[in-house]
């Protein structure tokens, strides 16, 4: 039998539970105070309900669960069989279907609008690689019935904190839109039916420049005509809101521009927000407004989300409003745990050392040393000064031998 995980999984040593543990504490106290309440669902979801939810190239990626006793038998038993017949579950890729069926099927318990909090783990098929697991946390919240955009200036600021809270401190909030990014190729001249292709390599505007952009469009085969036109509104430089107006509905202008001047005022300007017109989000299921928090330091973002108006109707064939913000937990945990992150105030981790004969005096010794430390009880070992060298190694603080009067020693 094997003892190391699944390939693209993994065990966490007891210092390192510690850490996350600390962190979603962190993130869930701050989500709280905000006045978002916690739910659970099951990482289980109908493969109907994933292979339906616009998920974008996540689709491709869900770990699907064959079907079991005779209705698997059934499909194995005919001579054209047909992959999707094979399953009928998945797990779920992330926390935002889920929690659109689940408001679909409590909605009449839910207050409206519904402030969540999800903090779970999410499964991908994932080319498994640094930054990249198979099995990995994700920490939510989400907005549900509000159409304002009010709603995605408390997420932001939120979530600022939260990152705030666990020591992510340089940063810079990008925004965009998705009707203006549809705006900015309908203009140009492509194809509708290409949106997705073109945001992909849009998306790496960032990396690779206007004209890296170009050289892909051009391999892409897209028409000459439509890339210059494209680039031609980078002929100034970056395109901003202002040069946007004769491109999109004012609306998608006025509504960014509100949720930044909001921000910058509420936050008195502490938090730097932007426009980034080449932000993309991978998941087809946004209808709007997407956000993302880029951290200096850390590659790729630290935190993501956008609108999804149109999911939840999928379950109740009406529209509902909704959207959400994704904190990056594995990306954060993992640079954390580079430079050495300790648990700020934590109590020191001690050890108690008892013979054979005062184990019970030596609980309550213990029990008093626990108003200042943690304390685990431990049966004295013969080569103690290398049980010591252990103890220090695995994250002790120091000791105590109960019976002797020098109390606590600390490494």
């Amino acid at each position: 039998m094997k003892s190391t995980p699944v390939k693209g999984t993994r065990d966490y040593l007891p210092r390192e539970v510690q850490i996350r543990d600390y962190l979603q504490s962190v993130i869930s106290e701050t989500y709280r105070d905000a006045g978002f309440e916690r739910i659970t669902t099951p990482i289980i979801e109908d493969a109907v309900n994933l292979d339906k939810s616009e998920g974008g190239e996540n689709l491709n990626l869900i770990f699907k669960i064959l079907k079991r006793g005779q209705k698997l038998t059934s499909v194995l038993e005919k001579s054209d069989i047909i992959e999707s017949e094979l399953s009928d579950m998945g797990l779920r890729y992330d926390l935002t279907l889920p929690l659109s069926r689940y408001y679909a099927n409590n909605r009449n318990e839910l207050m409206s609008p519904f402030k969540v909090i999800q903090m779970d783990r999410a499964y991908r098929a994932e080319r498994p690689q640094k930054g990249r697991l198979r099995e990995f946390m994700q920490c939510d919240i989400d907005i549900i019935g509000d159409a304002s955009h009010n709603a995605e200036i408390e997420l932001i600021l939120t979530t600022v904190k939260a990152l705030n809270r666990v020591g992510i401190k340089n940063y810079t909030v990008k925004i965009n839109d998705r009707r203006i990014l549809k705006s900015i190729f309908s203009y140009s001249g492509f194809d509708e039916a290409d949106n997705e292709k073109l945001a992909i390599i849009f998306d790496k505007l960032d990396k690779i420049g206007i004209k890296g952009v170009n050289e892909e469009l051009i391999n892409m085969g897209f028409e000459t005509n439509a890339i210059s036109k494209f680039s031609s509104l980078f002929e100034n430089g970056s395109l901003t809101l202002d040069s946007m107006s004769s491109i999109c509905a004012s609306s998608y202008i006025q509504d960014l521009k509100y949720i930044i001047d909001t921000i910058k005022v509420v936050s008195n300007g502490a938090i730097p927000i932007e426009f980034t017109p080449s932000l993309v989000r991978g998941q087809g299921y946004y209808t709007g407004t997407i956000f993302e928090v880029e951290a200096e330091g850390y590659s790729g973002s630290v935190a993501g989300g956008g609108r999804y108006d149109n999911l939840i109707g999928k379950f109740l064939n009406e529209d509902i409003p909704a959207v959400g913000f994704s904190i990056g937990f594995e990306r954060i945990f993992s640079i954390l745990m580079e430079k050495n992150y300790t648990v700020p105030d934590m109590k020191k981790l001690i050890a108690v050392f008892y013979n054979e004969d005062n184990y019970a005096d030596a609980l309550l010794y213990a029990e008093n040393l626990r108003i200042d430390y943690m304390v685990s009880v431990i049966a004295k070992p013969k080569k103690f000064g290398k049980f010591l060298n252990k103890l220090e190694q695995q994250g002790f603080s120091g000791f105590a031998v109960y019976g002797q009067d020098d109390g606590v020693k600390l490494f």
